[in-house]
Protein backbone atom coordinates (compact mmCIF):
# COMPACT_ATOMS: atom_id res chain seq x y z
CA UNK A 1 0.00 0.00 0.00
CA UNK A 2 1.43 3.60 -0.70
CA UNK A 3 0.39 6.57 1.22
CA UNK A 4 1.24 10.35 1.07
CA UNK A 5 1.55 12.55 4.07
CA UNK A 6 2.63 16.05 4.82
CA UNK A 7 6.50 15.75 6.63
CA UNK A 8 4.71 18.31 9.08
CA UNK A 9 2.21 15.58 10.34
CA UNK A 10 3.25 13.62 13.13
CA UNK A 11 4.43 10.33 12.35
CA UNK A 12 2.59 6.95 13.16
CA UNK A 13 3.32 3.49 12.93
CA UNK A 14 0.26 3.04 10.15
CA UNK A 15 2.94 4.84 8.13
CA UNK A 16 5.51 2.10 7.70
CA UNK A 17 8.60 2.73 5.78
CA UNK A 18 8.87 6.68 5.50
CA UNK A 19 10.29 8.11 1.97
CA UNK A 20 10.71 11.61 1.72
CA UNK A 21 9.89 12.85 -1.70
CA UNK A 22 11.60 16.35 -1.94
CA UNK A 23 14.24 17.27 -3.73
CA UNK A 24 15.52 20.38 -0.94
CA UNK A 25 14.94 19.44 2.57
CA UNK A 26 11.54 20.51 3.77
CA UNK A 27 11.36 23.85 5.60
CA UNK A 28 11.74 24.83 9.22
CA UNK A 29 12.36 20.33 9.45
CA UNK A 30 15.46 19.61 11.31
CA UNK A 31 16.37 16.10 9.90
CA UNK A 32 16.58 15.00 13.27
CA UNK A 33 12.63 15.88 13.79
CA UNK A 34 11.71 13.87 10.89
CA UNK A 35 11.61 10.18 11.28
CA UNK A 36 12.15 8.73 7.77
CA UNK A 37 13.45 5.62 6.41
CA UNK A 38 15.05 7.24 3.38
CA UNK A 39 15.81 10.12 0.86
CA UNK A 40 14.23 9.28 -2.56
CA UNK A 41 15.66 12.31 -4.51
CA UNK A 42 15.79 10.78 -7.64
CA UNK A 43 12.06 10.55 -8.11
CA UNK A 44 11.03 14.19 -7.25
CA UNK A 45 10.29 16.48 -9.98
CA UNK A 46 13.47 18.30 -11.70
CA UNK A 47 14.20 21.76 -10.92
CA UNK A 48 12.85 23.11 -13.88
CA UNK A 49 9.07 21.68 -13.85
CA UNK A 50 9.08 22.47 -9.87
CA UNK A 51 9.69 26.02 -10.09
CA UNK A 52 7.63 26.16 -13.45
CA UNK A 53 4.44 24.52 -11.04
CA UNK A 54 4.96 26.78 -8.05
CA UNK A 55 5.37 29.68 -10.16
CA UNK A 56 1.95 28.84 -11.90
CA UNK A 57 3.54 28.28 -15.54
CA UNK A 58 1.99 24.71 -15.40
CA UNK A 59 -1.65 24.00 -14.29
CA UNK A 60 -1.66 20.62 -12.17
CA UNK A 61 -3.09 18.51 -15.06
CA UNK A 62 0.21 19.88 -17.04
CA UNK A 63 2.31 19.09 -13.93
CA UNK A 64 1.51 15.92 -13.84
CA UNK A 65 1.71 15.01 -17.38
CA UNK A 66 5.14 16.68 -17.73
CA UNK A 67 6.39 14.57 -14.08
CA UNK A 68 5.25 11.32 -15.51
CA UNK A 69 6.77 11.25 -18.39
CA UNK A 70 10.39 12.28 -16.28
CA UNK A 71 9.48 9.45 -13.77
CA UNK A 72 9.21 6.88 -16.92
CA UNK A 73 13.45 7.66 -17.12
CA UNK A 74 12.88 6.07 -13.24
CA UNK A 75 11.55 3.11 -13.76
CA UNK A 76 14.27 0.35 -12.02
CA UNK A 77 13.59 2.92 -8.74
CA UNK A 78 10.49 2.97 -9.55
CA UNK A 79 9.88 -0.50 -9.18
CA UNK A 80 12.20 -1.29 -6.41
CA UNK A 81 9.61 1.00 -4.45
CA UNK A 82 6.35 0.02 -5.77
CA UNK A 83 7.88 -3.86 -4.93
CA UNK A 84 8.42 -2.58 -1.08
CA UNK A 85 4.65 -1.26 -1.01
CA UNK A 86 3.33 -5.01 -2.30
CA UNK A 87 5.72 -6.09 0.82
CA UNK A 88 4.18 -3.26 3.26
CA UNK A 89 3.08 0.11 3.85
CA UNK A 90 4.81 3.19 2.44
CA UNK A 91 4.40 6.65 3.10
CA UNK A 92 5.39 8.98 0.79
CA UNK A 93 6.52 12.16 2.78
CA UNK A 94 6.31 15.80 0.87
CA UNK A 95 6.37 19.27 2.14
CA UNK A 96 3.85 20.93 -0.08
CA UNK A 97 0.99 22.81 1.75
CA UNK A 98 -1.88 21.55 -0.95
CA UNK A 99 -2.74 18.10 0.10
CA UNK A 100 -4.61 17.70 -3.09
CA UNK A 101 -2.85 18.79 -5.56
CA UNK A 102 1.28 17.84 -5.35
CA UNK A 103 4.17 15.88 -6.43
CA UNK A 104 3.68 13.39 -4.09
CA UNK A 105 0.03 12.01 -5.27
CA UNK A 106 1.07 11.94 -8.75
CA UNK A 107 4.29 9.74 -7.93
CA UNK A 108 2.13 7.56 -5.99
CA UNK A 109 -0.08 6.86 -8.51
CA UNK A 110 2.60 6.09 -10.67
CA UNK A 111 4.02 3.79 -8.89
CA UNK A 112 0.83 2.27 -7.88
CA UNK A 113 0.39 1.45 -12.18
CA UNK A 114 3.89 -0.47 -12.24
Amino acid sequence: MIQCKRVYDDASLEDGYRILVDRLWPRGMKKSALGYDEWCKILTPSTELRQAFHSDVLDFASFSDAYREELNHHQDEGKRIATLAARQTVTLLYGAKDRQQNHAIVLAYWLSQL
